[in-house]
């Protein structure tokens, strides 16, 4: 133990942990901030508001899968609470700090007084508050253990004082730490291997077998891992939004994303499937198109590192609580040579579907129509995206868009996407840049998205982070164009198009005026060059592509008859 401040003891313990930026908005643990100057290589980047600065940790985890920091000061902290929100469901490990009010000033009104603490509960796996100096070491340990162990997810700490002034005081404090709780997955826990051999069996019985990469499957990165076993076995491999990025569109098991945000080959195959292998996935409603894919009393193989995640949606055949990359391992020399043989015919029919499908799309690709249709903008981050790029992409139309259009061309891309909440992705893009310094990041938004959070263009200008980000502007939040005919049976009014459609805007000019690149295009032959320039910039730059306000992405196949209709 050392006589020290508590600024002082989370300053190098955060640099212990490989802490390299933390997103905030002033004034929150000011004495910490200038200890981290003093003692730290950290970068401390604040921004134009709280729900930015965590999606801005988000991105920065989701790229790298190290830990996110993000910090707001007490009157902030719902903000924060927020955007933490798309972080708990998609997984990704933060630790987020905001102020709190000391129980000696409560209850007298003081200034911007509330009691933020269990606001953050539902949305965090570990809430506490450091009501003591001499509970930084073991609490922040605790947060980074709690961030990172079995199924990843945000936590939070509020530290007394309405801007975390409890760090100012001194204790007898350690600032040991635990490097493994600096990223995911620190523990690896390994598959029972009665259970594999029971998989094994149940394989073998199966004739139209499906494995459905979700996004654990990114968290543990164990893509190589999966691969290998589904091509020893033969079985195709359908990828929900979070998993995506694990096999190449272009793999021949691959069959594309499923669900709801959708490619209609991929449900196709979960409707026929006789056999599903969940791997790391929740089997939610995006994943499932709302449980009906695959068809009730299909079986199901699920494998996840948290136990209560077995079973909670479909009843399953087999469940293995397992660590996703070591239980392919350990699966892969179990499966027998002739296994792939058994589902030769299966996986012609997944491919010639699939070859039909994209036979079906090529034209919309190509498009040259103007106002510019989003397909072609697909197409073109397809050609274009390098190898080692990060793709953002924000929720709604734009990630029905990249679902179904972009294809992941090598497993060295990285694909990250909102949870559902729009806006996500402009900031989280930035993050992610901060995260991968060395790898170029590209975010695909709509125009209803950046308006969002586009006052951290500036953000972006002031530290020098060469993001680049492509908006498709509609002038609207078109996908509601659809639940709002029907509102109106199918007769809109222009009243009703107030609710979804919006002012015209050049976001070039806006992006330059802040001091970013900005570049309008308008039509389909100059899309390319742009995006090719601007990842060769190295700089802030928004790509403003004005597009088809008629264009709306495809809706989810579904042989019941039901689509999703918002």
């Amino acid at each position: 133990m050392t006589r020290m401040t508590g600024a002082r003891c989370l300053a190098d313990m955060l640099a212990g942990y490989g802490v390299t930026h933390i997103f905030m908005v002033p004034a929150v643990l000011r004495r910490s901030m200038a200890e981290m100057e003093r003692r730290t290589s950290i970068d401390v980047l604040h921004t134009h508001g709280e729900k930015a600065a965590a999606y801005m940790a988000d991105g920065f985890a989701r790229a790298s899968g190290r830990v996110g920091v993000c910090m707001a000061q007490q009157t902030g902290a719902l903000n924060l609470a927020a955007g933490l929100r798309d972080a708990y469901l998609a997984r990704a490990p933060i630790v987020a700090f905001t102020g709190g009010s000391r129980p000696e000033l409560q209850y007298r009104g003081l200034y911007q007084e509330a009691e933020d603490l269990k606001a953050f509960d539902p949305y965090v796996k570990f809430n506490a508050a450091i009501n003591h100096v001499e509970r930084f070491p073991d609490l922040v340990r605790q947060a980074f253990r709690a961030a990172t162990t079995g199924s990843p997810g945000p936590v939070h700490l509020q530290v007394w004082g309405q801007e975390g002034e409890i760090d100012r005081e001194e204790g007898d404090l350690d600032t040991i730490v635990d490097a493994r709780h600096a990223a995911v997955a620190p523990f690896r826990p390994l598959a029972d291997p009665a259970l594999l051999e029971a998989g094994i069996k149940e394989l073998q019985k199966a004739s139209r077998p499906v494995v459905v990469a979700g996004g654990g499957v990114h968290h543990s990165a164990a893509g190589a891992a999966l691969i290998a076993f589904a091509e020893r076995a033969g079985i195709p491999i359908a990828m929900s939004m979070n998993g995506r990025d694990q096999i190449p569109d272009n793999h021949p098991l691959a069959v594309g994303v499923v669900g709801t945000y959708s490619r209609r080959n991929a449900n196709q195959a979960l409707a026929a499937a006789d056999l599903v292998i969940y791997a790391g996935s929740s089997v939610g409603s995006m994943v499932t198109n709302f449980w009906r894919l695959p068809k009730p009393g299909t079986k199901t193989i699920q494998i996840d590192i948290d136990g209560a995640a077995i079973g909670r949606n479909y009843p399953t055949e087999i469940g293995i609580q397992a660590d996703i990359r070591e239980a392919f391992r350990a699966w892969l020399p179990l499966v027998p040579d002739t296994l792939a043989q058994r589902y030769a015919d299966w996986r012609k029919m997944i491919a010639d579907n699939k070859e039909s499908w994209f036979q079906e799309r090529t034209e919309r690709l190509a498009s040259d129509a103007v106002p510019i249709r989003p397909e072609r903008i697909c197409s073109e981050l397809t050609r274009l995206l390098p190898d080692d790029g990060i793709l953002c992409v924000d929720t709604g139309h734009a990630g029905m868009w990249m679902s179904s259009m972009f294809d992941i061309r090598s497993n060295k891309q990285t694909y990250i996407r909102s949870a559902g909440h729009l806006g996500w992705a402009f900031p989280a893009g930035l993050g992610a840049q901060c995260a991968c310094p060395d790898r170029p990041v590209i975010t695909f938004t709509g125009d209803l998205g950046l308006w969002y959070h586009i006052a951290e263009i500036e953000t972006a200008v002031r530290k020098n982070i060469p993001a680049v980000t492509i908006v498709n502007n509609n002038r609207s939040g078109n996908q509601s164009m659809r639940g709002f005919s029907i509102a109106y049976e199918d007769k809109p009014t222009e009243k009703s198009r107030e609710l979804w459609v919006h002012t015209e805007v050049d976001f070039a000019r806006i992006a330059e005026n802040m001091g970013a690149v900005g570049m309008r295009i308008d039509k389909p032959a100059h899309l390319g060059p742009a995006i090719e320039k601007a990842i060769s910039l190295k700089k802030p730059v928004v790509i403003d592509v004005v597009t088809d306000i008629e264009a709306t992405a495809p809706l989810a196949w579904d042989d019941s008859g039901w689509v999703q209709k918002y």
